[in-house]
């Protein structure tokens, strides 16, 4: 019903046109008409509107396929953008206009010339309104928060935004369990990804190595993933407005934490330290997951498949499932077997935790070659 409706709109629309036209060339003498003949000009109006109709009806179904499929695209591009933008965007929009306005009053006096110079104005100043409002968001909404009128709610809102407020490592997204973790509710509040992190993953992507373009495309499809769900807030944090200076991604990356009072999430070791030194606190991902590791004390019995040997002599490797290494004392002889072994320490350090243990049936061995008598051997 809607599209009949747009449809008669437009024929409409255009028989007027062609009505107008006619109407003009018959007011204007453009076509000569014999006074003998005065219902001609009714005829070359009925011609200029009949015209007009056939034009309607032969580029009508264009014009709303266009209009449709423009909207589609506007429609898709406005849920993506994140409602902060889209209300900056609009009041600079509106401010850029007023402005050409203002010029249109003094530039209409200058003719035809004032007219053009102000018709390119106001989609310069429109568009340069809604883009510097759009970049300048967030110094824009810090001055109004600043005001005395926002008093203290703007206060409160603010300290509990800044404790929300994480910063996205490239490490961490290329890693990709940052995703998961953020489905599962564990992380809060909005997550921001400089626009120096996506341009460092685009030169990953674009790189001449397999392994390193897999990785930053890789990364670049996490970051569209938790863009598009609408469980996770991300934003992409644009103003870096005093960091273009320092060329290091990891060094702006703390000084962004430092402006923002912002956490960082990470799994690089040395980014951890030097933010922590520098007094911006980290989640290190790795450091969550050996946390959630179930606990494994010493003498406890577990049974591993050893598949390889270790550095020392007669040693054995295996993994349990979430892939923390088992160090088997003597466990070179069983490689390709499953054994059962006791846990005989355990170390834990920041790159992960590896666990110690020898096979449960050593002693028993011992005793089989020969008699133990208060603990000594008694062969010898």
């Amino acid at each position: 019903m809607i599209r009949k409706t747009i449809y008669g709109l437009i024929i409409l629309l255009f028989g007027s046109m062609g009505f107008w036209v006619g109407l003009y060339i018959v007011t204007n003498r453009l076509v000569t008409v014999p006074s003998t003949l005065p219902q001609l000009e009714l005829g070359v109006i009925a011609l200029g509107a009949l015209l007009g109709v056939l034009v309607g009806v032969i580029s009508a179904p264009w014009i709303i396929k266009g209009g449709l499929s423009l909207t589609t695209v506007v429609d898709q591009y406005m849920v993506k953008t994140p409602t902060q933008d889209l209300i900056m965007g609009s009041l600079g929009l509106i401010f850029g206009l007023i402005i050409a306005n203002l010029l249109g009053s003094i530039l209409s006096t200058m003719g035809p010339v004032g007219k053009a110079i102000w018709l390119v104005s106001t989609f310069l100043l429109g568009y340069l309104g809604l883009s510097v409002a759009v970049k300048k968001r967030e110094e824009i909404l810090s001055l109004f928060s600043s005001l005395p009128r926002f008093g203290k709610e703007k206060i409160a809102k603010t300290e509990t935004k800044a404790n929300q407020v994480k910063l996205l490592d490239t490490s961490v997204i290329i890693d990709g369990r940052i995703a998961e973790l953020c489905q599962s509710g564990f992380v809060e509040g909005v997550l921001l990804v400089p626009v120096f992190v996506v341009d460092e993953l685009r030169h990953i992507a674009d790189s001449a190595d397999l392994l390193k373009r897999n990785r930053g495309r890789r990364g670049l499809d996490i970051l569209n993933a938790m863009k598009k769900s609408t469980d996770i807030k991300v934003q992409i944090y644009e103003n870096t407005k005093g960091l273009d200076d320092i060329p290091e991604v990891d060094a702006k990356l703390v000084k962004l934490g430092q402006k923002l009072g912002a956490k960082i999430i990470t799994n690089d070791y040395n980014l951890n330290k030097v933010a922590e030194l520098q007094g911006v606190k980290v989640l290190n991902i790795n450091e969550l997951a050996n946390a959630i590791k179930p606990v494994v004390l010493p003498g406890e019995e577990m049974t591993v498949t050893v598949v390889k040997d270790g550095k020392e002599m007669g040693q054995g490797v295996a993994y349990l499932d979430d892939g923390t290494m088992i160090v088997v004392d003597g466990g070179k002889r069983y490689i390709g077997q499953t054994i059962s072994v006791l846990v005989t320490s355990v170390l834990q350090t920041a790159a992960g935790r590896m666990i110690f243990a020898k096979p449960k049936n050593s002693d028993k061995r011992a005793e089989a070659a020969g008699h133990v008598v208060s603990g000594v051997n008694a062969i010898g």
